[in-house]
């Protein structure tokens, strides 16, 4: 499964149903974290007033500066996936699980060495069980105005948004560079010969 994870930006209207959330979110926490301290909280979104402001958000921090940024970095087919995203696609997802991290229960130093694993965790399960996600950090540009929105306490901290979802057309393969290219041996750029 973890060579086919792909990003998903566009959503089937389906529901999800609570169990595979769940499912999904326990993956999550098998994860390592930092002294085991398990510092992830998921605010899992499915009132869609919620998730509209969700997406009102994430399209002004890609118009803010986030695709200004990413104009010059991106092939523009996949431009045009993540502007359809950022500017809809995700908050038309069924479910969008908020991931915060927990500063009573984790150092804030070392938050996203505990928080970007249980990530990866529940996105691999997702598309293990046949749903589409993504991984988001835009809206945590205005985390103060989705703290106010999930009631989250100040010591929980909202660090990524995962849209999850039936995926509205077939994802393909995920394209990658060959693993050979980014392999060093001993030394940086030297390689094996």
């Amino acid at each position: 499964m973890v060579r086919a994870q792909r990003a998903c930006r566009a959503f089937a209207p389906d529901d999800v149903d609570d169990d595979i959330v769940l499912e999904v979110l326990r993956a999550a926490t098998f994860a390592p974290s930092a002294e085991n301290r398990q510092p992830w909280e998921f605010v899992v979104v499915r009132d869609p007033d919620a998730r509209q402001v969700i997406g009102d958000v994430t399209a002004r921090a890609w118009a803010g500066g986030g695709r200004a940024y990413s104009e010059s970095r991106l092939a523009p087919e996949l431009l045009a996936d993540v502007d359809a995203g950022a500017t809809g696609g995700i908050a038309a997802a069924p479910v969008l699980v908020v991931v915060c991290g927990d500063h009573q229960r984790g150092n804030a130093n070392a938050m996203a060495s505990s928080i970007f694993p249980a990530v990866q965790n529940l996105m691999l399960a997702a598309g293990a069980l046949g749903l589409g996600s993504a991984l988001t950090t835009m809206p945590t540009a205005m985390r103060a105005e989705l703290a106010a929105l999930l009631g989250l306490p100040e010591h929980v901290v909202p660090m990524a948004v995962i849209p999850l979802g039936r995926p509205a057309k077939p994802l393909g393969p995920p394209r990658r560079d060959p693993v050979e290219q980014h392999v060093h041996h001993d030394r940086y750029g030297k390689t094996r010969q």
